[in-house]
């Protein structure tokens, strides 16, 4: 997998969410460049444990759906002289 690449509206949001969160709980304030940096090394070096975790879910999921196919999309064949039948019976 190559690094995470985020769009420029999703850095720039990241960027100014780090910079909020220097300014809340540290009492100091980044820059741009210090909080891109930070930004950079999170996406290259936590990035991908993040990710794989996503996709272990998704995949997790995926199977979870696929093993219930046959509970979720089952059809029970051959009901239509059933119903027509009921529907007889029900206009007695």
């Amino acid at each position: 997998m190559t690094s995470i690449e985020l769009s420029k509206q999703e850095r720039g949001d990241a960027i100014a969410s780090l910079k909020r969160y220097f300014q809340e709980n540290f009492s100091e304030e980044i820059g741009d460049m210090p909080a891109g940096l930070l930004l950079n090394y999170i996406l290259e070096e936590i990035g991908p444990a993040i990710y794989n975790k996503a996709i272990d879910d998704a995949r997790a999921r995926m199977e979870q759906r696929v093993m219930d196919l046959p509970g979720e999309l089952f059809a029970v064949a051959f009901q239509y002289w059933a119903k027509v039948d009921a529907k007889r019976k029900a206009r007695r």
